[in-house]
């Protein structure tokens, strides 16, 4: 029990900006940290949840509620996931072979096509944040746990792009078998919650992410030659920003 404790902690630490108590990133502990990545998710879904609701209630416009709306998950990660959502806009732009694209990967300085990937992902995400109803939220706070699931479980399931970096951390720390059997429990149990939910929300959110999936499994094995740390960041944050886009899509057609 301490160590799937302290498992716990070391995600929170890693994957959020959420305060925890200080603990040693040992082989015991580090092999199961994966299998409590959805977790982080399950607690931004509910602070977006609860956040959402204060604001329609609070009759604020909708700008200012789809800025609030946005910054939320960054804040709360601490901006880990975007980071290599950045690092990837910058290695897929750069049109070189697979070593280069691994080794701007891990340059720590963001280029030209990280800044604009950066400010488009803000205004497509302050735009779909703006369409969303009360009614949405219930169903786009479990996207934070299906991105988080999904990722982990490419982490643990996909080839490592490189001897060394974060991917390949967890993979040798991880019991693989165990953390992708974690993964899947997360995804059926988040999406009978979903589709007990709304139904056709969360099929709007299935599909997109579907699709994320599909085209980051191809880009990573191809390009990359296999999966890395910023690679799944960057996996995790296009799929929430297009699943929440196909809830409001699909609630567009609910309440047309």
């Amino acid at each position: 029990m301490k160590n799937l404790l302290q498992s716990l902690v070391i995600a929170f630490s890693m994957y959020s900006k959420i305060p925890m108590p200080r603990v040693d990133w040992n082989e015991k502990n580090m092999k199961y940290a994966m299998c409590f990545f959805p977790v982080v998710g399950i607690v931004i879904g509910i602070i977006t949840y609860i956040i959402g609701q204060l604001l329609f209630l609070s009759s604020c416009n909708e700008l200012f509620r789809a800025v609030v709306m946005t910054l939320i998950p960054l804040l709360i990660s601490g901006g880990i996931h975007m980071d290599g959502f950045m690092d990837t806009m910058d290695a897929l732009a750069s049109y070189g072979d697979r070593e280069k694209k691994l080794r701007i990967l891990k340059d720590s300085h963001a280029g030209a096509f990280a800044i604009i990937g950066f400010g488009c992902y803000c205004l497509w995400s302050v735009a779909v944040w703006s369409q969303v109803t009360p009614e949405m939220l219930g169903v786009i706070a479990g996207v934070f746990v299906v991105s988080r699931s999904l990722s982990g479980l490419s982490i643990v399931t996909f080839l490592p792009a490189r001897e060394d970096g974060l991917a390949r951390t967890f993979q040798d720390g991880a019991h693989k078998k165990k953390v992708a059997v974690t993964m899947v429990i997360f995804l059926i149990a988040i999406c009978v919650f979903l589709f007990w939910q709304n139904w056709l929300l969360t099929i709007g959110a299935t599909v997109a992410v579907f699709l994320v999936f599909v085209g980051y499994k191809k880009i990573s094995s191809k390009q990359f030659g296999g999966v890395t740390g910023d690679l799944a960041g960057f996996f995790l944050m296009l799929a929430e920003l297009l699943m929440i886009t196909g809830i409001m899509i699909a609630g567009g057609v609910l309440w047309s």
